[in-house]
């Protein structure tokens, strides 16, 4: 049959159709295409369906019409449906716009199918000529398409609801994303808060550390300065000292040379010839005139550089010497020419045997001159020697250590009478850090005593110190050192005046730490010696005389005696203040600080107890007193004395003994007589033995090793 034959020839027309080259793809949602991308043209049948029509029909054009209408008006709806009916892919410009819901996308495609099929319920009048295999093969077609409709809208809704999965996925991802997004911020921020924390914490130190840095720096080279400056007034004192030694020197030397010349004057007029000698034609006077008149000469060209305001010079002292005994060697030897000729004029005029009894007589008379002027310088060596008072050398010094004294109390009087609050507090808390470290000081062990020395030294180093739980230093206030160097002076005598007093053994531990003391900080020796020969003048040695319109009490004060109330204390008390004080100076000046770095010589040492003891024998004794400060001294410090000095200190001790002792003696009552006999006995058990034992308390190095 011909429709047979041209069944396949339709089908093809109709795969060739646009709607017949519809493409579906899987990946349409990935790609980002829409999904009835191909249905955009109006599908219709190809120009070659006429064709078949007019074969299949005795009327063929009016099938060919009605089918090409009914096509053409069925076609545009269809593909309009499924175009409505199929929801367009997300396109780049909707990507951002939410897809549609899943119900509305059905809707929509029902609503457009009812649009399709009701134009195919009442079709045209002029479709009925078709022929029944004809409307057999379009609605084949028909139901071809409404199952691929039916097929796409199911892959539609599963593609909406894995859509709409996905989105919810997505979505979920990107919240928890978020989350953690947010929660990342919060941390860095968290991070970055604490690492600024911490740099500021870091800096904060760093500044702490450089201000702490700083202030140890200024208080270094305070201490340097302050060094400086005790090194320039030390410098300027000794120059000032070598100045004022220069003057007395030059002066001395200008005396010496007037007294030379006044001398070389009067030689000068013994070498001009007497009458008696003029006579004598073997004597000639001249040369020993021409000579004496050039020394004189010689003398006189030194005077006047002298007399210029200038002091000589020791060579100009020793020009004018030699020609003075140039001068006395030519008067001897005029004198000799002069009785040469005398004793040839005598035996010339055979008066031998007068002139030789002459001559015994005066020889015997120079003889009983000579002895009456030893006797006569001898006891004028010992009215000298024994004095009432310390020589002018040793009162200058006491004077001068005085005034050094009253210099830093008036330093310091500003923060000592300061009426407010803190001042008062800060002037105890000094005074408790300088004092309570002395009182501390004991014969226990070294440990204890280099504990107290670090304490004072960080005290007068202007360094911060812990007293009573609090922290004090010096630097906090402008006199604050002065201050602690006269409280610390003023205890440390104070101590041999009370604790040394009491127990002898404690002179030699608080000796030593006031040597090392002494010996790194000098002004508080100077101190100590000022406020010492304040309470004990007996250690300077001196022996205050009582001045007109002096007091009874003013006066024993000065003597070193406590007056209370117009009560002075007794003899006892009296006699052991002084006792406490005498050994603890007798121990200061051979102690010596073990912990010390210094090689140095001692700043006080056993030179000035020898000066101190040739200062006392060359004054008179005082009843009570000399005895008690003697003994006290050498039973102290004679072993040392005696290991330094040897013979010349037996010497000393034998003129003791023999010549001073009963001076002692002889100014002693008999109700005073025991500290006399302690001392008798002191020496006479030494001269015997020839030894002066160590003391019982002296300390030895396995002390300060322990």
């Amino acid at each position: 049959m011909p429709s047979e034959s041209l069944r396949f020839e339709t089908l093809e027309a109709l795969k060739n159709s646009p709607k017949g080259k519809l493409n579906y793809s899987p990946d349409w949602l990935e790609k980002g295409e829409d999904i009835l991308a191909g249905c955009v043209e109006v599908s219709s049948l190809s120009p070659l369906s006429g064709q078949i029509l007019k074969r299949l029909s005795p009327r063929p054009l009016l099938k060919t019409r009605s089918l090409s209408s009914c096509v053409r008006d069925t076609s545009p709806e269809v593909s309009e449906g499924l175009s409505a009916g199929a929801s367009v892919p997300i396109s780049p410009r909707q990507i951002s716009s939410p897809p549609p819901s899943h119900a509305c996308l059905i809707k929509r495609l029902e609503i457009q199918e009812e649009s399709v099929v009701s134009p195919v319920a009442s079709p045209p009048p002029a479709i009925s000529v078709l022929s029944p295999r004809a409307t057999q093969m379009a609605g084949c077609i028909r139901m071809c398409e409404r199952k691929h409709k039916a097929k796409a809208k199911v892959e539609l809704s599963l593609r909406l609801e894995q859509q709409e999965r996905l989105v919810a996925t997505v979505s979920s991802c990107e919240s928890e994303q978020l989350k953690r997004y947010e929660e990342l911020m919060e941390l860095k921020q968290r991070q970055e808060y604490q690492s600024m924390r911490d740099m500021m914490e870091k800096e904060t130190q760093e500044s702490l550390g450089r201000q702490e840095k700083l202030r140890e720096e200024h208080r270094h080279r305070m201490k340097i300065l302050n060094l400086r400056l005790r090194e320039a007034e030390q410098q300027r004192l000794r120059e000032a000292e070598l100045e004022r030694q220069r003057q007395v020197e030059g002066r001395e030397r200008h005396r010496a040379i007037n007294a030379i010349q006044e001398e070389v004057l009067q030689l000068n007029q013994l070498l001009q010839p007497r009458p008696s000698t003029q006579t004598d034609p073997a004597l000639d006077h001249t040369p020993y005139i021409t000579r004496g008149n050039q020394l004189c000469s010689q003398v006189s060209d030194v005077v006047p550089a002298s007399a210029d305001g200038q002091f000589p010079s020791v060579e100009d002292l020793t020009v004018a010497e030699r020609a003075l005994q140039e001068m006395r060697s030519l008067v001897r030897n005029l004198q000799g020419e002069e009785a040469q000729a005398a004793e040839r004029k005598r035996k010339e005029q055979d008066e031998e045997e007068e002139k030789k009894k002459r001559h015994e007589e005066l020889k015997a008379q120079q003889e009983e001159q000579k002895k009456t002027a030893a006797r006569s310088a001898k006891e004028k060596a010992k009215k000298e020697g024994l004095q009432t008072g310390a020589d002018e050398s040793t009162l200058k010094w006491y004077s001068a250590l005085q005034d050094a004294a009253n210099q830093c109390a008036q330093a310091c009087d500003e923060l000592s009478r300061a009426k407010d609050t803190q001042t008062k507090k800060l002037k105890m808390e000094l005074q408790k850090a300088a004092t309570t470290p002395v009182s501390q000081i004991a014969n226990i062990s070294g440990a204890p005593l280099k504990e107290a020395f670090e304490k004072i030294d960080k005290l007068l180093s202007s360094r911060p110190v812990t007293s009573a739980g609090k922290t004090v230093s010096a630097s906090q206030h402008p006199q604050g050192l002065e201050f602690v160097s006269y409280k610390l002076a003023e205890k440390f005598v104070k101590q041999g005046e009370e604790e040394v007093a009491s127990n002898h053994s404690a002179a030699f531990p608080i000796a030593a730490v006031a040597s090392g003391i002494w010996e790194l900080h000098p002004k508080i020796g100077e101190l100590i010696l000022a406020h010492l020969h304040k309470k004990c003048p007996y250690a300077v040695p001196h022996y205050p005389p009582m001045e007109r319109g002096t007091s009874v009490e003013d006066y024993q004060k000065i003597l070193g005696y406590r007056v209370d109330d117009s009560k002075v204390e007794g003899q006892d008390s009296f006699l052991k203040r002084m006792s406490g004080m005498i050994r603890l100076y007798a121990a200061i000046i051979q102690m010596r600080w073990p912990y010390t770095g210094k090689q140095g010589p001692h700043p006080h040492g056993l030179n000035h107890g020898w000066r101190w003891l040739a200062q006392i024998l060359n004054m008179e004794p005082l009843a009570d007193i000399t005895a008690t400060i003697l003994f006290d001294f050498l039973e102290v410090c004679g072993n040392a004395l005696m290991k330094l000095y040897r013979g010349q200190f037996w010497k000393l001790i034998l003129l003791i003994y023999e010549e001073y002792f009963p001076r002692i003696e002889a100014v002693t009552s008999t109700g005073q007589m025991g500290s006399v006999t302690r001392l008798k006995q002191f020496l006479e058990t030494s001269l015997r033995t020839k030894q002066i034992p160590v003391p019982k308390c002296e300390l030895g190095s396995a002390f300060f090793k322990s």
